[in-house]
């Protein structure tokens, strides 16, 4: 099933949500009671399950809960103020819900898995190797995916292999004749010129390191 939102907002969706509100509003209820304490990689996993067995209903709510005028408005316009209302009321009453919903749809309405959306970083230093060290977490929402210390190089080594990846997806479309959105292409300049910018700070960084190198009295 596509996404709703991005053809005409099919009214059954939200019919069958309020078929299946009392039952859905139980889930929701247990899902708000699990990340409040903090078990966000179980909340992720009903949400699945959810999705896999309900997709209707899991577009309604996941729809809903972004709070969306454009969303409220068609269900308005094709159901009414009354029915509208009801779904108004699942972003007031469930917005820790919203993050995880959000990153759901993306897995099932564009393939996505597990999309990064943040890095909680901390740098140290070892004195023995005379190394810096960073340590981080990636994030999908509220859900760690990862966590990992490296030094700079061993850091920038992960980076090497993503943007190498990224590389071969691209020539892959190309090769292909694949079109990429214009959404997508904006983004990717954009990261492209952070990376250059980031890379520019990089070198200088480095060509302090030799003037100076780490450990010189």
């Amino acid at each position: 099933m596509d996404d709703p939102d991005t053809n005409e907002m099919p009214a059954a969706i939200v019919e069958e949500y309020l078929r299946r509100e009392a039952g859905t509003r139980t889930l929701l209820d247990e899902l708000a009671a699990l990340s409040l304490e903090g078990r966000d990689e179980r909340v992720r996993e009903r949400i699945r399950t959810f999705a896999e067995h309900s997709r209707e209903v899991f577009f309604a709510v996941a729809l809903a809960l972004t709070d969306s005028n454009q969303f409220f408005g068609d269900v308005e316009a094709q159901l009414g103020v009354e029915r509208a209302d009801r779904l108004r009321a699942l972003p007031e009453t469930y917005p820790s819900l919203a993050e995880p919903f959000s990153l759901v749809r993306m897995e099932v309405s564009s393939d996505r898995h597990n999309p990064v959306t943040g890095l909680d970083v901390t740098t140290s230093y070892h004195g023995e190797e005379e190394v810096p060290l960073v340590s981080y977490t990636a994030y999908s929402g509220e859900t760690p995916l990862y966590e990992a210390r490296g030094s700079p190089q061993e850091v920038l080594q992960t980076a090497s292999y993503l943007v190498q990846a990224t590389n071969d997806s691209l020539e892959s479309a190309l090769a292909q004749s694949y079109s990429v959105n214009t959404d997508e292409l904006s983004e990717l300049i954009d990261r492209q010129e952070q990376l250059t910018s980031e890379l520019t700070t990089l070198r200088d960084h480095i060509d302090a390191l030799r003037r100076t190198p780490v450990g010189d009295e």
